[in-house]
Formats: C-alpha cells, structure tokens, sequence
C-alpha cells in the first residue's frame, strides 16, 4: 500500500461523515437537487464528492468495481484503507460502481435486485464533467412537480427507470458537488 492511501479522509471524521452523509441522503431523496459536500482528498482521477460518497456508503460489506481509469492502484488502495470495502473485477459482483460514464456504460451486467429483494442492486457512482440544473426533466418521487439536471445521456435513465422497483440507482459527481438519481425517477428529454 502506497503512503498516499494514509490520507485524504475525513480530518474530522465523525462530524464530517454526519453531514456527508446527510448530503447524500439529502441528494437521494430529492432527485435533481445539486448538493456540495466536502472533507475528502482522494487520489485523481476522483472528485471530492466521489470520495465523500465512497467513504460515507462503502464498508468491508460493499464489494466496489473500479470502471476504466479509475481503476488505479492509489484509488484501490485509498478504498481499501479509509473504508475497507473489496474491490472486485466482475460488475455484477458489484454493490457500488466508480467512474465516467463511457466507462461504466454499457448498464447490463450490474446488480439489479430481485423481485423479492430489490435492494440488492448496485449504485453507480458517476464522474461527470458537469452537473447543472438543467437539460433531462425529471419527475417522480421526492420531486414536486419536476426538476432538470444534467445527464449524460437520457435512453438509459428511461430504460432504468422502467425496470422499477428493480433497477440500479445513481449519484452524479462533479468536483464537490453531487446529484442523486434513484431508479424511481422519471426521465425525459429535456
């Protein structure tokens, strides 16, 4: 294990895990809202919100797959250390999925949860190059009325979303802001 993977956590772990985790639950339960967080450095290529999303969801119980370029050495080791979480090969292994989009797609081939137990599915934590309130209309659940946020693509989010109750669900992550997309939201054009 790199000395890198020492750092980059919390400073101050219990009352920054609280609000980041508050953040996050906060961006899971209205989809569409843009949240800022902080209190992680992780190794490049991830952003401040994907570190705090990975340190406040991921434990020796959570088997995360590293897409594309996020696969690194210092990133498997920064997960290893602060939360203990496996990193696993196979997607469908997976609980939590890191990385850009390209990398991550195609969707097949991650959990998707059972009919008894749709729990079981993997979230995807998502590298974006932006995150606005604007473009893809989103409706459904913890949303009044509607709300808009940029995606990386729409036909996807239609296709998971009308799986539901199965179906995977989706933290966006640019810089130190972070968006949540359950399979429960509805996706249009915007």
């Amino acid at each position: 294990m790199e000395a890198a993977a020492l750092g980059g956590g919390f400073g101050d772990a219990p009352v920054d895990s609280a609000r980041a985790f508050r953040a996050v639950m906060r961006a899971m339960a209205r989809p569409g809202t843009v949240e800022a967080v902080a209190g992680a450095a992780p190794p490049a290529p991830m952003s401040v919100a994907a570190g705090v999303a990975v340190l406040v969801l991921c434990d020796t119980g959570t088997p995360v797959h590293l897409a594309g370029g996020h696969d690194t050495r210092a990133l498997r080791d920064w997960i290893g250390f602060h939360t203990g979480a496996p990193v696993v090969a196979d997607r469908g292994a997976a609980m939590f999925a890191l990385g850009r989009w390209e990398a991550l797609s195609p969707l097949d081939g991650y959990a998707v949860g059972e009919p008894e137990f749709p729990d079981r599915s993997a979230t995807l934590i998502v590298e974006m190059d932006r995150l606005e309130p604007y473009g893809a209309r989103l409706t459904g659940p913890g949303i009044k009325g509607s709300a808009a946020l940029s995606l990386p693509e729409v036909a996807a989010f239609q296709g998971n979303a009308a799986r539901f109750p199965l179906g995977l669900d989706f933290l966006l992550c640019c810089g130190d802001r972070l968006a949540g997309l359950p399979r429960s939201t509805r996706v249009e054009a915007g």
